[in-house]
């Protein structure tokens, strides 16, 4: 079963509502990850910022160091080709350099085309889930320790609109967005006492260029920016986030004969 749905939006923390606070964004050159990493370094964070494109991460580390937002950290990570050890490593090298990790958020996704399950090419499946739902699961689980000893830590998971992912042609990234919630479902009920919190993010139609794939005959300037989903991250990631365990926060609008 997933998580339970919880209707958004929530209020932006405060500017100093993460101080203190080490979180790890991964994806974090993306559409959504870049938005998430300005929101919890705005609130006050120290940011780890993972991806594979590495001048990008610069250019993103030059952006917050240009807000006077804690000093982040880059660590350069292909999730693709990514091998346990490594996910060892970035945990190891967080816990050296800051002694301590109180958030993670996984706002890596990859999408390659609508294509129906007789066409899908086998080396695309397996990247398909590998990066949305094998790597946030062998990550999470290098990170864990790190996260279980924090006072109060959040693991969130960025989902996709299960309305949609239902239907023909979303092939392996509808079974990996799938997976990713029962993912988060099984670790919430594993860590439902801890310290180690657990959220599902359920974010509506954004201006990102996955949306841009797969909905190529919507206009993309009708969609929001990110921003607004960013900052529900961060609310996640703060202390006010805790009312929040164990659900999803469902950022689509409601259309009217829902309201």
């Amino acid at each position: 079963m997933s998580l339970p749905l919880v209707r958004g939006p929530v209020s932006a923390p405060g500017a100093e509502s993460l101080a203190g606070r080490v979180v790890l964004v991964v994806g974090a050159t993306g559409g959504l990850g870049s938005a998430v990493a300005r929101a919890v370094a705005g609130a006050g964070a120290t940011l780890v910022l993972a991806g594979h494109r590495v001048r990008k991460l610069e250019k993103l580390y030059d952006e917050l160091e240009a807000m006077d937002a804690p000093q982040p950290a880059i660590m350069p990570l292909n999730l693709e080709k990514a091998t346990p050890a490594q996910y060892e490593e970035v945990a190891a090298t967080i816990e050296r350099e800051f002694g301590h990790l109180d958030g993670l958020v996984h706002g890596a996704a990859y999408f390659d085309a609508l294509t129906p399950l007789d066409h899908h090419r086998p080396d695309e499946w397996l990247r398909t889930l590998q990066v949305n739902l094998s790597a946030p699961f062998a990550l999470t689980q290098a990170c864990q320790p790190l996260l279980a000893a924090s006072a109060d830590s959040a693991v969130v998971f960025v989902t996709d609109d299960p309305q949609e992912l239902d239907t023909a042609h979303w092939g392996a990234y509808g079974v990996a967005k799938a997976g990713l919630e029962r993912l988060a479902s099984i670790l919430h009920d594993e860590n439902d006492a801890g310290a180690m919190r657990v959220h599902a993010l359920l974010p509506g139609p954004m201006r990102t260029t996955l949306r841009r794939k797969a909905w190529f005959a919507e206009n993309p300037n009708n969609n929001p920016l990110p921003d607004a989903t960013a900052q529900a991250v961060a609310h996640l990631l703060s202390a006010a986030g805790a009312a929040l365990r164990g659900k999803t926060l469902d950022l689509r609008p409601v259309s009217p004969a829902q309201s």
